[in-house]
């Protein structure tokens, strides 16, 4: 079982930074592909970025590419999303998640909300 809790949202203006963490419970956090998804209102859930258990394969959406980096600390069971170059349409509700594999999340975290105003 592996619990996850998202923090680093906030509001940000337009062109602006922000870094999520995404801090694990557990002793297995090493064995698990990390995710960032992200859900706007009256849209699906969609990922964001996925790193590999130890960090040396990555994957990102299109929209994020050049702007948003995903990182690990396997040593702090966190994982990081560092987002710049924020845009209006990057508002959403912000979601860590864990699987065994890339492509098959079995934990999710509650949250947090991301706005970035124009």
């Amino acid at each position: 079982q592996v619990q996850l809790v998202e923090s680093g949202g906030g509001l940000v203006q337009a062109g602006g930074s922000l870094r999520l963490s995404c801090a694990a419970s557990g002793r297995t956090f090493s064995s698990y592909a990390l995710g960032w998804f992200r859900q706007a209102p009256g849209k699906e859930r969609e990922i964001v970025a996925s790193i590999s258990r130890r960090g040396g394969s990555t994957y990102y959406a299109d929209s994020v590419k050049g702007r948003f980096t995903i990182s690990r600390d396997n040593a702090k069971n966190t994982v990081y999303l560092q987002m710049n170059s924020l845009k209006p349409e990057d508002t959403a509700v912000y979601y860590c998640a864990a699987g065994v594999q890339v492509s098959k999340w079995d934990y999710w975290g509650q949250g947090t909300q991301v706005t970035v105003s124009s």
